[in-house]
């Protein structure tokens, strides 16, 4: 059977200072061929952000909001030359709550409805239930956006879920056994929360099935963290999982992705 693949946690990149594949010796992907080896892969799109470092812009007050705007500014460029194989993600801050609801609605605007994969120890924040990112999920929430995050701090996390119940949240990355089940725990505070299966976790046999029984498959999204990551792992793990239906694979490889995107 033929799967649509929906790859939900990716980093594109436009330059090598947001390539931030550690083993470039080896994995010699540029701009231009990224599409086709991932399609190589059997992946049909790939959602995510653009990392561009706060160092990378400076050491002025203003370097980390200097950042986002490099990184959003590439992840539309992406867009424009790869068309409908890549749905940006974007940044915000919570310490440019003004600057970042504009862009909420800028890319509202032009179509967009997912923020992230954020990853906050790179543009000099660590808190998702301070009162600026509180701020910032609101506006989320009233523009239907999809808030993928970088999981950290599962109390914080629970704090943020319980106060902003209608945002859409993704985390990122299973973890080991211990950090998976903190995720099933947030995941009864919030039937908005979803998790992708990106980076760790995934490789423990049987995870899946597990988080499924537990709470459906309509909850888990395949993601790999490409470039950090090799994507054919992930679409493996999944694919070739004889413990997850047809049915439920369809949902995990696409279907949910395109239900919370509205594609």
């Amino acid at each position: 059977m033929n799967y649509e693949i929906i790859d939900f946690h990716t980093h594109p990149f436009l330059d090598e200072d947001s390539n931030i594949c550690v083993h470039k010796e080896y994995i010699r992907n540029t701009p231009e061929n990224t599409p086709e080896y991932l399609k190589s892969m059997g992946i049909s799109r790939i959602c995510g952000s653009v990392i561009c470092k706060s160092s990378e812009a400076g050491s002025s007050q203003e370097a980390p909001w200097a950042a986002i705007v490099k990184s959003n500014a590439y992840a539309l460029e992406l867009q424009r030359r790869y068309g409908d194989f890549y749905i940006p993600g974007f940044h915000v801050h919570p310490d440019y709550v003004k600057e970042s609801c504009e862009e909420i609605e800028k890319m509202h605007g032009l179509g967009l409805r997912l923020i992230g994969e954020l990853v906050p120890y790179h543009h000099g924040w660590e808190d998702y239930s301070c009162q600026g990112f509180d701020e910032i999920l609101d506006v989320a929430a009233q523009y239907h956006m999809v808030v993928s995050l970088h999981t950290m701090y599962p109390e914080k996390m629970a704090e943020m879920l319980k106060k902003h119940p209608d945002t859409v949240i993704v985390g990122a990355h299973p973890g080991e056994a211990g950090v998976f089940a903190q995720h099933l725990e947030l995941m009864k505070l919030s039937h908005n929360y979803y998790l992708d299966l990106s980076g760790t976790g995934l490789f423990r046999h049987g995870l899946l099935r597990h988080g499924i029984d537990e709470f459906g498959p309509e909850r888990f999204l395949l993601g790999s963290d490409y470039p950090i990551c090799n994507p054919a792992m992930f679409v493996g793990g999944v694919l070739l999982d004889g413990m997850i239906t047809e049915e439920e694979k369809k949902l995990v490889l696409a279907g949910n992705a395109k239900r919370l995107l509205g594609l």
